[in-house]
């Protein structure tokens, strides 16, 4: 049998859309040829490879063990044929989509801006909020590099853990619970605010109270950490947010810190992208600055790794 080395990229592209038309688009082919390439790839694996339920195309259980080795075959082919560059950032003209947590945008974004318009004057950045619903997708392209304390849940995506922050309560100067000790009942019997872009009125903080049998008063949800700490502001509320990286937030209202009164764990710190990107030079450098300036607000990170997933 005559191997054909083609049906490999195009197997990647159909694996990664799960379109026959997306990957069409991709690979700069009709649909009408993709999908007779899909058939070839079909009889040469004895397997359907995609089927129709309903309006999209679901992957079968062999495609969905193919898919990894397969795109490992392909980027080795291409790094092959187009062995890493060196980039010219003095010329480089490119827009990078960042979809970055606010707070995380407030703290560490100054500090990569300035370190990108400092070396490659000609690449912009484009900040976006993380919305409640997703319309913009990172396999098409559409985000360049994610930051948050989620991991990603497709194996199309790479991330590292950029270092870690702990969560600490944040409530204004003429609140009660500045004063004096802080309980854990106080905690409790305190008015709560969660930050939550879906407005869920529930976060980890609650999780950790009900397996202990407890539960806090929360009143009120904001979308983000600086909508949150403005209710915090001006109102007698408490809000559980990140220490280091919503310490500039902080510091501009004039609010207060007090450790939590129960144990909680370090909130990650992560970078994300998708593994088209992987050898990108351009994309690379982005990483290393975004990777800078994130460790300079949560300081280093003995943990983080190159890559964790």
């Amino acid at each position: 049998m005559q191997l054909d080395l083609n049906l490999l990229i195009a197997l990647d592209a159909l694996l990664e859309e799960g379109s026959v038309t997306d990957a069409a688009a991709r690979l700069n082919v009709s649909a009408p040829a993709m999908s007779r390439t899909l058939g070839r790839i079909r009889r040469a694996t004895g397997d359907q490879i995609l089927v129709r339920t309903g309006r999209t195309m679901t992957p079968t259980p062999h495609a969905l063990a193919l898919r990894a080795p397969v795109h490992d075959l392909v980027q080795q082919a291409r790094s092959v044929l187009a062995p890493h560059t060196d980039v010219d950032l003095a010329a480089l003209e490119r827009t990078f989509v960042l979809k970055w947590h606010d707070a995380l945008a407030a703290a560490a974004g100054p500090a990569l801006l300035h370190s990108v318009r400092a070396q490659a004057p000609g690449v912009r950045l484009r900040f976006l909020a993380e919305a409640g619903t997703d319309t913009l997708d990172p396999r098409r392209g559409d985000i360049d590099l994610e930051a948050g304390a989620g991991v990603p849940s497709s194996p199309e995506f790479r991330h590292e853990t950029a270092g870690h922050d702990r969560l600490v309560l944040a409530l204004r100067p003429g609140h009660p619970l500045c004063r004096g000790p802080l309980t854990l009942d106080d905690y409790l019997a305190a008015d709560h605010i969660t930050v939550s872009r879906r407005g869920r009125l529930r976060d980890p903080v609650d999780d950790a109270l009900e397996g202990r049998g407890m539960r806090r008063h929360v009143v009120a949800a904001a979308p983000t950490s600086a909508t949150a700490l403005q209710f915090v502001r001006h109102h007698d509320l408490v809000a559980a947010v990140p220490r280091l990286v919503s310490r500039p937030l902080l510091d501009d209202l004039g609010l207060r810190t007090r450790p939590l009164p129960l144990a909680m764990p370090p909130v990650p710190v992560r970078l994300a992208w998708h593994h088209r990107y992987d050898n990108d030079p351009a994309h690379a450098w982005l990483r290393k600055q975004a990777r800078t300036a994130l460790r300079q607000v949560c300081g280093p990170d003995d943990d983080a790794t190159a890559a964790d997933g």
